[in-house]
């Protein structure tokens, strides 16, 4: 988990909000343990599957995701099936990736880290 990333907050993405650059998606792609770059309707996201022992698990853990996600007021797209939660995030209003989706996707690996 990327510690210094996963510290900061979502920053409100008003009208002076942007999609990242080549390059700064390059950068922040390389600080995340292994988050896909995925287009999906077009639209690019960072997306990973947490692997679970049991149903339980992953929908607690998908619990938590949603606290954050309620919390920060950015929501992801999380698919819970037995033995597995796949958590898809990007900026719904920029319609692709902003910083915000990369301090989403580290709180999410941090998340698994404590231990949820």
């Amino acid at each position: 988990m990327n510690r210094r990333l996963a510290d900061e907050g979502c920053r409100p993405c008003d009208g002076g909000a942007s999609l990242l650059a080549p390059e700064e998606l390059a950068g922040l792609m390389v600080s995340l343990r292994l988050w896909k770059l995925e287009k999906i309707a077009g639209v690019p996201r960072i997306v990973k599957t947490f692997p679970f022992k049991t149903f339980a698990d992953g929908m607690a853990f998908a619990r938590r995701i949603a606290d954050l996600a309620d919390a920060e007021d950015h929501h992801p797209t999380l698919l819970v099936e037995w033995g597995r939660v796949t958590v898809s995030w990007w900026t719904h209003s920029l319609g692709g990736l902003h910083r915000n989706d990369f301090v989403m996707a580290a709180r999410t690996d941090r998340i698994l880290d404590e231990g949820f």
